[in-house]
Formats: structure tokens, C-alpha cells, sequence
């Protein structure tokens, strides 16, 4: 009985993080998640032709699920390991960079109350300045 599972394509655009999570738990589904980690990883008793097969499925499935933007940029990886490698290096650190930036505006938003207007309520003003 087989399964089917569908990931969503990486684009660029949606977050690398929760992508690579789905894709390796897809690759465990799949059993062939050590491939990952290059031949090297696998079973000493599995054959060479059973390696390169699998090897060869995992970066099958990685292609598949790009879009096309990222595909060119990782296209010319031979190996599904390196392939991995590349997506991590291009996309992993502008994610967690994104991310870090994003919780220092957090931070860092100040409101600041003004006041202008009338002598008698008030009439305020919220605005934000950065640090």
C-alpha cells in the first residue's frame, strides 16, 4: 500500500524553515532520509546500485518540490546532499536574518505620545520611532 504526500513548492517567498521540516519528514515517509546525508550515511550492506538509487530519489523529490526561481539557483548540484547544502546556505540565513530582524523592530517599537492640539482634552498623537 502506497502513500502519496504533497509539499508545498518552495518558492522563495514562503518560509525555508517549515519547507525543509515537511521535506524531511516526507524523506522519512519515504525511508530514504539518510540520504541526506550522503552515501557515506548509509548502511554498509546496502548495495552500491540500492545507494545511488536512493541518492538519486531524494534529489528527485527535492527538485520537484522547488519552484522554479529557487530551481535555478540549485540546479547544478549533483548530489541531493549538496543540493540540501545550497538550499540551507541561500535560504536558511535569510530566513533566521529575517526573523532576527523582524523581533528587533518588535523590540524596539517605541510609542510615543504627543501632545497637540487643544489646551483642554488633549488630543494625542501615536507614532513610533526606532532606537
Amino acid at each position: 500500500m502506497g502513500s502519496k504526500w504533497v509539499t508545498e513548492k518552495f518558492t522563495g517567498d514562503n518560509d525555508f524553515g517549515l519547507w525543509k521540516v515537511k521535506m524531511e519528514t516526507m524523506l522519512i515517509q519515504q525511508m530514504c532520509e539518510k540520504a541526506l546525508m550522503g552515501e557515506g550515511a548509509l548502511p554498509v550492506t546496502m548495495s552500491q546500485a540500492k545507494k545511488t538509487e536512493m541518492v538519486d530519489n531524494v534529489r528527485s523529490a527535492i527538485v520537484l518540490c522547488l519552484g522554479d526561481k529557487v530551481l535555478r539557483d540549485v540546479a547544478k548540484e549533483p548530489t541531493a546532499t549538496s543540493m540540501w547544502s545550497k538550499l540551507e546556505c541561500l535560504y536558511m540565513t535569510k530566513s533566521l536574518a529575517h526573523r532576527q530582524f523582524l523581533k528587533q523592530q518588535l523590540y524596539l517599537f517605541k510609542s510615543v505620545v504627543s501632545h497637540w492640539g487643544d489646551e483642554e482634552g488633549g488630543v494625542f498623537h501615536l507614532g513610533s520611532d526606532a532606537l
